[in-house]
């Protein structure tokens, strides 16, 4: 049977990942805040609840979780949004807040896979906002494209294990919501582009992805890849 790790699994794309992977008869071993009910009674997901903007957290319930597993994928999936508004309006508190769950919680999980387990492709869920650098997205993408980089490095640190940055395209969560209904288009035209252009459910995306997953595996470790590139 196939493993996947997987972090936030909690609602939107982690938990539309979870219930794909268990159908396709995967075992899943799940991080987050909490467990949708469905999948914390399937017999094939094993979770933990854990803090992952919390380090010791990571090293003290994550390594004993973890260790000594393999896994065939490995996805990080939990981050969040941060604030659309001036850089300049951005506190260094807020900025941390969002490197610490986007960035830093990443790096201690890679960590935990690449010293505890066997971890055959480890894929890191960025954001064409990386390399956009719209208007008002600065925490968000200054995150994301240090998540790039860390994975580039890491790439090039850890060769046993395949490395990938994917864009999964615009997907209906929360955060998109928050853009769609409370992002002013007039002020960000970031937020107007996206409103207008095509938006994937939890599922369809999730579907997308898993079989996306397996080309990865064709591209140089640690790149940065967007499936809507990779589909034209």
């Amino acid at each position: 049977m196939q493993r996947l790790f997987i972090t936030g699994i909690g609602s939107g794309l982690g938990e539309a990942l979870a219930h794909r992977f268990v159908k396709e008869g995967w075992h899943i071993y799940a991080v987050g805040r909490h467990c949708p009910r469905e999948l914390a009674v399937h017999p094939n997901v094993s979770f933990l609840t854990c803090d992952l903007s919390n380090p010791a957290h990571i090293n003290t319930q994550l390594v004993p979780f973890v260790s000594k597993q393999s896994f065939d994928l490995a996805v990080l999936n939990a981050g969040m949004l941060g604030d659309i508004k001036p850089l300049v309006h951005t506190s260094f508190e807020e900025l941390e807040t969002v490197m610490r769950l986007n960035v830093w919680a990443n790096k201690a999980v890679i960590d935990a896979l690449c010293a505890h387990t066997r971890t055959r492709h480890i894929v890191a869920i960025s954001s064409g906002a990386a390399i956009n650098g719209s208007k008002g997205w600065g925490s968000y993408a200054i995150s994301k494209a240090a998540l790039n980089m860390l994975l580039k490095v890491y790439a090039k640190e850890c060769e046993s294990t395949h490395f990938t940055a994917l864009a999964p395209g615009v997907i209906d969560t929360p955060m998109v919501r928050y853009i769609i209904n409370d992002v002013d288009e007039n002020i960000y035209p970031s937020a107007a582009r996206l409103k207008r252009g095509p938006i994937q459910t939890p599922q369809e995306a999730a579907v997308r992805l898993y079989e996306t997953f397996p080309k990865l595996l064709a591209y140089e470790s640690g790149s940065f890849l967007d499936v809507r590139k990779m589909d034209s």
